[in-house]
């Protein structure tokens, strides 16, 4: 299915379930097909709406670049076209980064939030993944590099304005710094932070169900 919002843009979505409205936002370079796993659960509880970012899957291709503030305004527009209330926004890396930011802008319909290895600047990222990106950014000028090496920033007290109860989960061996959630758990009000044992950045949730029972649990608190 798609919507077009911001005018010119039409998002790509599945949707399927029954129940308090869930949406799942991928991130940076995938599609919504990273959570089918996750979706064959979900639906049995909830109704499941897995969108495709701009410029991801089937969604509006631009082309251009682009920030989080677009992607943010994309699924505030999204939500609302669709007339949805009583939202839980499930986002991995950039989603998580949109769930943040959709939080700290307090939009009404927000019930809860769960936030999936996001970071909060480009200086949150450990060395390694940091230069391989930057050699691909280099090597293809691609405006989902230049995204991840300069945004987002932002400023941690922002978190306070988050009000809804938030799960944040990060791998142990994630690619950003543990004491960045560290400051995200400490900033949020109602926040519950999980760093997962034996995980890295998306082993725990591309291709695979295994946080179904967890995220059900805290949607339903």
């Amino acid at each position: 299915m798609k919507i077009k919002i911001n005018q010119a843009i039409e998002l790509n979505y599945e949707v399927t379930g029954a129940g308090p409205n869930l949406i799942l936002l991928h991130g940076n370079g995938e599609d919504l097909h990273i959570f089918d796993a996750l979706v064959s659960q979900l639906n049995k509880s909830f109704t499941v709406y897995a969108v495709d970012s701009r410029d991801h899957g089937k969604s509006t291709q631009t082309n251009e670049s682009f920030n989080y503030q677009d992607l943010t305004e994309d699924i505030h527009q999204f939500i609302q076209k669709l007339q949805l209330e009583n939202v839980t926004v499930l986002g991995f890396s950039d989603g998580g980064i949109i769930a943040l930011l959709l939080g700290i802008r307090q939009e009404c319909y927000l019930d809860k939030l769960i936030s999936l290895s996001p970071n909060l600047s480009p200086k949150d990222w450990k060395k390694a993944p940091l230069t391989k990106i930057q050699e691909r950014y280099e090597e293809t000028k691609d405006p989902m590099f230049y995204l991840m090496l300069n945004e987002p920033n932002i400023d941690p007290k922002e978190l306070k304005n988050i009000v809804v109860p938030t799960l944040v989960t990060a791998g142990e061996h994630d690619l950003f710094y543990r004491s960045m959630y560290r400051t995200i758990g400490k900033n949020i009000p109602e926040a519950e932070l999980h760093i997962l044992e034996d995980e890295d950045h998306s082993s725990y949730i591309i291709d695979t169900d295994k946080m179904a029972d967890v995220f059900s649990a805290f949607i339903r608190r």
